[in-house]
C-alpha cells in the first residue's frame, strides 16, 4: 500500500506498507522523502510510481516525481523530477500504454501530458492546456481549478474535471504522440457552483461517475465515443445534513456493484451507493463515519474485503472491513498513524 501525504506536518513524503488482505494487518516497509506528494499513480506494469509535488515555488510552480518501485522489498528510488507546468499539481494519471503521464495543476487551472521512458523518467511535456473562466462561488471558483485528469477506458480521451469553471472536458488523446486535441474537445457544463472534482469509470467502461466537491452530488453519465451523456444526479450527504462540507473522493468496487464517496469538514463520512446492474443508476444505502477528520482520500484494497479511509487532519488511516455482498463497512480497530495522509494506491 502506497500512501501519499502533505509534508507540512509530521510526514516526510511517501510511505510504503505491506498489507495483509486476509486480516487487514499492516506493516511499514519503506518511506521516501519528497515534498507534498498529495496524489500518486502507478504504471500499468507496477514498476513506476508517479507523485505530484503539490507546491507553488515562485518561478517554478509544482513538480512531478518518478520513482522506481521494487516489488520484492517495497523500496522506492527516485528516478527524476520535472516541473508540472503549473502551481499546486493535485492529480496524476498514467495512460493504458504506460508511456504518457497526465497532471492537473489546481491553482493554475492547467494540465500537461509528459512522456515516460522505459526506466520511468519523465520528459518535457508534449501537451499543455490552460483553462479560463470562473464560477458563482466567489471563494472557491474565482478562476479555473483543474482537479482531475482521467484517461477513458478505451485510452482515446482524457477527462478533465475543473472545479473552478463547473466544466468537465473530454480531450481527444493520441496514444502514439501523447497530444491532446483541444479543437475537438467535448465540454459538459455542470450546475453552477457544483465544483466538479474526481471522475471514475465503471468496470464495464460504459458508465462514468463524477463527484462534485461543492454540491456534494454524484452524477452518472453514459460514456461512448468521446462523449458523456448525463443520466442521474444524487446527493452523497446524510439525510437532513445542513453543516459545512466538501466532497472529495470516489471509488467503485471491482465487481461493479457498489460506489463510495467521501465527504469532509463537518461530515467526515463515506457514502455507500448500490449500483443498478442494468442501468448504472445509484441508490444511497448507508453512511459510514470515517472515525477521523477530513477523509480527503480513501481506497478499497485489491481483495475488495477492506476499505481504508485516509483522514488528513487526524493523521491516521482507518481500516474498515467491507462486506462484498452488502457493501457495508465495519471498523476493524486497525489504524495506521501517519502524518496528513491524502492518497492511497495499491501494488499487488
Amino acid at each position: 500500500m502506497l500512501v501519499g501525504t502533505y509534508t507540512s506536518g509530521k510526514s516526510v513524503g511517501i510511505y510504503v506498507y505491506e498489507f495483509n488482505t486476509n486480516t487487514g494487518a499492516i506493516r511499514l516497509v519503506d518511506s521516501s522523502a519528497t515534498s507534498n506528494p498529495s496524489y500518486l499513480a502507478v504504471s500499468p506494469d507496477q514498476r513506476i510510481v508517479y507523485a505530484v509535488n503539490e507546491d507553488a515555488t515562485p518561478g517554478v510552480g509544482g513538480k512531478v516525481s518518478a520513482f522506481q518501485f521494487n516489488k520484492k522489498n517495497g523500496h522506492l528510488t527516485l528516478v527524476n523530477q520535472v516541473r508540472s507546468m503549473g502551481d499546486h499539481p493535485c492529480y496524476v494519471a498514467v495512460d493504458k500504454t504506460g508511456k504518457w503521464v497526465a497532471v492537473g495543476n489546481y491553482s493554475s487551472g492547467s494540465l500537461a501530458v509528459f512522456p515516460s521512458t522505459r526506466n520511468g523518467s519523465l520528459g518535457s511535456p508534449v501537451s499543455t492546456v490552460h483553462h479560463s473562466g470562473s464560477g458563482p462561488n466567489k471563494d472557491r471558483q474565482e478562476k479555473a481549478h483543474v482537479h482531475s485528469t482521467v484517461f477513458t477506458p478505451d485510452n482515446k480521451y482524457l477527462v478533465v474535471s475543473d472545479l473552478g469553471t463547473d466544466k468537465v472536458t473530454l480531450y481527444p488523446f493520441s496514444q502514439s504522440r501523447g497530444t491532446l486535441d483541444s479543437a475537438r474537445k467535448f465540454v459538459i457544463d455542470m450546475p453552477g457552483g457544483s465544483g466538479p472534482r474526481h471522475f471514475i469509470f465503471h468496470p464495464n467502461g460504459k458508465w462514468g461517475y463524477l463527484v462534485q466537491e461543492l454540491s456534494g452530488n454524484v452524477t452518472l453519465f453514459d460514456y461512448a465515443k468521446g462523449k458523456l451523456k448525463e443520466r442521474q444526479t444524487i446527493s452523497s450527504l446524510p439525510a437532513g445534513f445542513n453543516k459545512s462540507f466538501t466532497s472529495a473522493d470516489i471509488h467503485i468496487s471491482s465487481d461493479g456493484q457498489y460506489l463510495y464517496t467521501s465527504t469532509r469538514d463537518k461530515a467526515n463520512t463515506i457514502a455507500i451507493f448500490k449500483i443498478n446492474a442494468k442501468t448504472g443508476q445509484l441508490r444511497l444505502i448507508s453512511q459510514q463515519e470515517t472515525l477521523g477528520n477530513t477523509p480527503r482520500n480513501f481506497n478499497l484494497d485489491p481483495s475488495g474485503n477492506f476499505l481504508l479511509a485516509a483522514n488528513q487532519n487526524s493523521d491516521n488511516i482507518v481500516i474498515f472491513r467491507r462486506n462484498p455482498k452488502t457493501g457495508l463497512l465495519r471498523d476493524t480497530g486497525h489504524r495506521v498513524q501517519v502524518g496528513n495522509p491524502v492518497c492511497i494506491k495499491w501494488v499487488q
